[in-house]
């Protein structure tokens, strides 16, 4: 029977059965979290948030034209995308399986019929485990970029064991030009694709050199050098080098923007295609086996796929609704990509989450346009912390929520060794700084088994529920299903309560695709060491190695798991293997034949078979209408021509999703509160979008942009209640009377007063209903309230707060006004005047109980016709 072409058929049934599986689970829909964004952004080639996902927005485009311009069906079209990309990722991990399974019985002149069969066996076995497995099927079935990116990564390692077949053949290298395109494009998607570059050169070493201890450790060292020079040198600084010939030709030479982007682009495009032409004349060869020529065609292609970022700033520059860091020019593309605006994590050295700050100084240059040309707005400051606060490797750095420092020493279990060290009230404190000791302990457990084993667990040996663990032990984490080994860990597992009982997240596979893969790993690691490092520097790369650059802090806003996804697709690999130990061994008193169906049919029974049937029910989303009716329901509630000021990710993308695509509402105007600082959001709420008119703001943009009004001090001189409007006049004056010196001796805006008024139209309330006439009586004459807690008399507002402050001040109660929560920084501390009308609060000039989620005003009119009226509840 021929290899290649039952290799063929039944690698295709295999894709068949995961396409069927993924496209039956799909959600029809948006889902939470960052899929309405990315379909808003593809839909209409609009810019998310950094670093960009552009080839994936071409893709994602391409597939929304099958929707043929019903804006109901665009969601569903990229959800299928992403079921299709991950069936395909399956079909390449067949084959990726049945190649590394053929090489355990390379020493046989001809396949047994059993041996074929057996072969066979663990690749479906192995690519169906993967296709039930927990975190991949979460990630097929939505419009995500973790689908896509897995696709790449099956597809380059697929590629580069085909390679390894044929690389003694002419024009083998090929391949090579394939991988490096496939690469080059997946950053499109996202860069996890790039950690499989180890792997592919350890192939690559085994394939072309003797193999000695010091080679391979040479080809693991050139791996990473690799990896670097994909990381830093191809993302990062060819965009960097662009930005000198943008500041070059613009600054200096006058050249318009863009101009020198443009220079250097043709450059460089000149510099490859000499590059290209020169080798293959030459035909020089380096590293005795690599053609020099194909080391610049394999650039080549990489920047040929890298080169879909150009949508980024192109887009940007027509400044689409949804523009978020606008990177319309090489020096904000630069930032973007860089993901400057989320911060930097130290890896190698760093500070410790309480270490004291004992200077700040100037960092990289923020440019803007003024008149032509680059100017600088701000710089990004460096901190410098106390020296006996720094540690190598440093695990424990975040000092944003104070709530880390408490599960820093929780995880790590910090006693440290105190420390003197001068107070914010320059008095004396002791501060304890954590050992070295500590910081790896909360490394290994917190980094390693929270956040990396127990997904590995989850997607192979069981999960207790879908509810996003904290390190308690009862939510989040994962289970076997054998009562004794749970209850070690979780406690006594009888008579639980049907809540956590018939948690649909309840998943118990009793660890059989851990031991079957456990027992594979091993099995290949007897007999084909080289495939089996192959594969554990997979695994490695993608789970370990990632948890070690990502450095995450303690309590993410969501779980984590899909992000290692390629960690837990090398591991089915040994899962694959397990079934040839099954056949091996039971080879030795049955049939070949025999062996083979029964290690096959047990396998495929005991892994995907339980895997299948438990993560079923929690896994399809076939009839899952929540994000979109979450959504329409936030903006069906609200009046005519409303803002409502969000919080981010899930009640904004939503939102933004079922405006840009279904056009439902589209003279709301949805203000996402994080964003409210960055000057290029100010632009974008001056503009008109759709029926939306521009925010009532009066700044200008040289009063908001980057370096002005960050922070901006309330020092109540006036001590009276103020007109707001007045106020802002003040604070936005340009008049170095209205500043104050900081201690370094920089001038400030601040706000003469703490308390502010707002005047009210009482007929206007009502007549625009935003009052209803029955509680006109209750109208307050003037909204009057403070930024300061009771008897203080200075403060600080940062910019989203100054920003909300400029709108309520020329507002002039026309445009209702709502806020998702309140609370919330930008409400500005006017909770007393938000009431409840459904799933938001509008600001009324009536004060009532200052409202929560609980407690407050509610207009149980307006609520009770969106409840049982206008919101849906598919």
């Amino acid at each position: 029977m021929n290899f290649n072409r039952i290799n063929n058929i039944i690698g295709w049934v295999v894709f068949a059965i995961a396409a069927l599986v993924y496209l039956m689970t799909i959600e029809p829909t948006a889902s939470f979290w960052d899929c309405g964004e990315f379909i808003a952004t593809a839909q209409n080639m609009e810019i998310g948030h950094p670093p960009g996902a552009s080839f994936w927005m071409l893709l994602g485009k391409f597939f929304s034209l099958f929707a043929f311009g019903n804006g109901m069906a665009v969601a569903k079209t990229m959800n299928i995308m992403s079921a299709l990309a991950s069936a395909f990722t399956i079909l390449f991990l067949f084959w990726t399986i049945t190649h590394l399974a053929r090489k355990i019985f390379a020493k046989e002149p001809k396949l047994s019929q059993g041996q074929l069969f057996a072969i066979m066996g663990a690749g479906v076995v192995g690519a169906l485990a993967y296709t039930f497995s927990d975190s991949f099927w979460f990630s097929a079935v939505e419009a995500e970029v973790y689908a896509m990116s897995s696709l790449f990564t099956a597809a380059v390692f697929w590629a580069i064991l085909k390679w390894e077949s044929v690389a003694d053949e002419p024009g083998s290298d090929r391949w090579l030009l394939l991988i490096a395109y496939l690469m080059g494009l997946s950053i499109g998607v996202h860069i996890l694709n790039l950690l499989a570059a180890p792997a592919i050169v350890l192939v690559y070493y085994y394939k072309r050199y003797p193999v000695t201890r010091k080679g391979v450790a040479t080809a693991l060292l050139a791996s990473v050098l690799l990896l670097a020079i994909m990381l830093y040198g191809v993302i990062q600084l060819t965009l960097k080098i662009a930005t000198w010939f943008e500041l070059f030709f613009v600054n200096t030479v006058g050249l318009p923007y863009n101009a020198g982007a443009i220079i250097f682009l043709i450059l460089l495009i000149a510099a490859l295609a000499y590059a290209v032409i020169r080798s293959q004349q030459t035909g020089k060869v380096i590293l005795k086996t690599l053609p020099l020529n194909t080391v610049f065609l394999m650039v080549t292609f990489i920047m040929i796929g890298y080169s879909s970022i150009l949508i980024i700033p192109i887009r940007s520059a027509a400044n689409p609704p949804l523009d978020e860091n606008n990177p319309d020019n090489t020096l904000s593309l630069l930032s973007y990509v860089n993901r400057e605006v989320y911060g930097q994590r130290p890896l190698i050295y760093g500070e410790y989450f309480n270490a004291p700050v004992e200077n700040y100084k100037d960092g990289k240059n923020i440019y803007y346009k003024k008149d032509g040309k680059y100017a600088v707005a701000d710089t990004r400051t460096k901190y410098e912390y106390d020296k006996r606060f720094m540690t190598l490797f440093p695990r424990m750095y975040n000092s944003q929520d104070p709530r880390y420092a408490q599960d820093y020493k929780n995880w790590g279990k910090i006693k440290g060794r105190p420390v003197t060290v001068a107070g914010m009230d320059g008095q004396n404190e002791i501060r304890n700084v954590p050992t070295f000791g500590e910081n790896l302990r909360f490394f290994i457990n917190y980094q390693l088994g929270h956040m990396y084993f127990r997904y590995f667990m989850w997607n192979f040996a069981g999960r207790q529920n879908d509810e996003q663990g904290f390190g308690d032990i009862r939510d989040g984490n994962w289970i076997t299903g054998i009562k004794f080994l749970d209850a070690m860990r979780l406690g006594p597992q009888d008579n639980l309560p049907k809540s956590v009982t018939e948690n649909k997240g309840r998943n118990k596979y009793f660890a059989l695709p851990l031991i079957l893969g456990l027992i594979g790993a091993w099995f290949f690691f007897q007999r084909e060491k080289k495939g089996f490092w192959i594969v554990t520097l997979l695994f490695v790369m993608t789970g370990i190695a990632i948890i070690v650059y990502l450095n995450e802090v303690p309590r993410t806003p969501r779980e984590r798991d899909y992000v290692y996804v390629g960690s837990f697709y090398a591991f089915s690999i040994f899962i694959g293997m397990g079934v040839l130990y099954l056949f091996d061994l039971l080879n030795k008193k049955l049939k070949t034949s025999l062996s083979a169906v029964i290690a096959t049919v047990a396998a495929l029974a005991l892994v995907p078979g339980i895997m299948a049937a438990e993560n079923w029910d929690d896994h399809d989303r076939s009839g899952r209408y929540t994000s979109h009716d979450f959504a329409y329901n936030y903006l069906i509630g609200l009046d005519e021509n409303a803002l409502i000021f969000t919080n981010g990710d899930n009640d904004t993308f939503p939102l933004w999703y079922i405006q840009e695509i279904e056009g439902l509402r589209t003279d709301v105007r949805v203000c996402c509160m994080p964003f409210l600082p960055q000057d290029w959001y100010i632009d974008q709420l001056k503009r008109k979008y759709y029926e939306s008119e521009p925010l009532p703001l009066s700044m200008e943009f040289e009063q908001y942009r980057q370096g002005k009004r960050g922070l901006v001090p309330i020092i109540d001189r006036v001590k009276r209640p103020t007109s707001l409007k007045q106020v802002m006049e003040f604070a936005l004056s340009d008049d170095p009377g209205a500043m104050v010196p900081s201690s370094t001796g920089r001038q400030f805006n601040y706000l003469p007063a703490g308390t502010f008024v707002i005047p009210v139209d009482r007929e206007k309330v009502v007549a625009n209903g935003t009052v209803s006439p029955e509680r006109a009586a209750e109208i307050d004459s003037v909204i009057v309230w403070s930024m300061l807690r009771e008897g203080e008399e200075q403060g600080n507002v940062y910019k989203d707060e100054f920003v909300m402050l400029d709108i309520l001040a020329h507002n002039d109660w026309e445009r209702p006004l709502y806020y998702t929560t309140p609370g919330q920084s930008g409400s500005v501390k006017l909770d007393n005047y938000l009431e409840l009308h459904g799933l938001s609060f509008r600001l009324i000039p009536i004060r009532g109980e200052r409202a929560t989620s609980l407690d407050g005003q509610v207009n149980t009119t307006i609520l009770y016709d969106n409840l049982m009226n206008k919101f849906r509840y598919t």
